[in-house]
């Protein structure tokens, strides 16, 4: 069984204070000693998780042709379709063994933001797609505002304190297509090694075996969700953030066993991005003689650029 611990959100959103600080006490100790934890109480109904899955499976069955029209030049596969086997992790050459399409941010009375992000791309095909795609990235963001809330109270900062940099945020709904394996892989995995750039990964999708994390002894252990709950990580920018308090932990997905070679496997990370001006630079309080400050300063959209030219997605300017 997975080795992650499980927390209710439900308790930070309840009314009730001690549940509340029992909360904010479990993800900060988890996140502090594994990265993971498995959340439940998140708001997305069993109904949008439903629809949602019906509806990437209808996508990802389309002809290939028509999926590769909507694969947009030029953006670093921000919106859109990415085809199977472009993107790698950083430091590898071998493409992971996957497919995906992007849903970005609907921005909100903010014209400046409007112009920097690229627009949402639209399935002429499926219409109910791109509308349950928009109701599971709000639902989502609001399940990692809540997240973000109770860490920052673990780092003993306003509890809003992340709210203005996640709103209108680089946030993005990766749903992900694993199609079944054909021939043996030459070094090559569903999803290499790595950790993520953003603040926190909200997955859905983490049921049965699979994802594996790397816990401080650097051993890999299965990462499995309950079908109610969502496997949440730190990312880079939030260990950078606290100083690696918080820690990024690296993790992969490995290929199924050869006689489950002919599935699909489908997973749905959401990333939360804040806006690129938020700075990333250490906070005083995890500061110490202990821990002396760890990371350059930097903002979150220069980290981003960079790590999207690690990855191969953008080309460095």
């Amino acid at each position: 069984m997975s080795l992650v611990p499980s927390v209710d959100l439900k308790e930070f959103t309840s009314g009730d204070s001690s549940k509340k600080e029992k909360f904010v006490k479990e993800i900060g100790k988890a996140f502090e000693e594994i990265g993971f934890v498995a959340l439940s109480g998140h708001f997305l109904s069993e109904e949008l998780v439903e629809d949602l899955y019906a509806s990437i499976k209808e996508f990802f069955n389309l002809p290939q042709e028509i999926k590769d029209s909507y694969e947009i030049e030029g953006i670093g596969g921000q919106r859109g379709y990415t085809s199977f086997g472009k993107e790698h992790a950083k430091g590898r050459k071998e493409g992971d063994l996957k497919e995906f399409w992007h849903f970005g941010q609907y921005v909100e009375n903010n014209s400046k933001l409007e112009a920097e992000y690229p627009e949402n791309v639209m399935v002429k095909e499926l219409l109910s797609f791109n509308e349950v795609g928009k109701e599971t990235y709000k639902m989502l963001e609001k399940t990692a505002k809540y997240v973000l809330r109770a860490l920052a109270l673990h780092l003993k900062l306003e509890e809003t304190f992340f709210d203005e940099f996640i709103k209108n945020g680089n946030s993005i709904l990766r749903p992900i297509h694993y199609p079944p394996i054909t021939s043996e892989p030459k070094n090559a995995v569903r999803a290499a090694a790595h950790g993520d750039i953003n603040l926190i990964t909200l997955l859905m999708g983490a049921h049965g075996r699979g994802l594996q994390v790397q816990n401080q002894k650097g051993e890999w252990i299965d990462a499995i969700a309950k079908p109610e709950e969502l496997m949440i990580n730190v990312g880079d920018m939030l260990s950078r953030l606290t100083n690696n308090k918080l820690k990024s932990t690296i993790h992969k997905v490995i290929n199924p066993p050869r006689e489950l070679w002919g599935t699909s496997r489908y997973s749905i990370p959401f990333f939360m991005h804040p806006v690129s001006e938020m700075s990333l630079n250490c906070l005083d309080n995890c500061v110490d003689d202990n821990h002396p400050k760890g990371f350059e300063d930097i903002s979150a959209g220069a980290f981003l650029n960079e790590r999207l030219v690690e990855l191969g997605l953008i080309k460095k300017n």
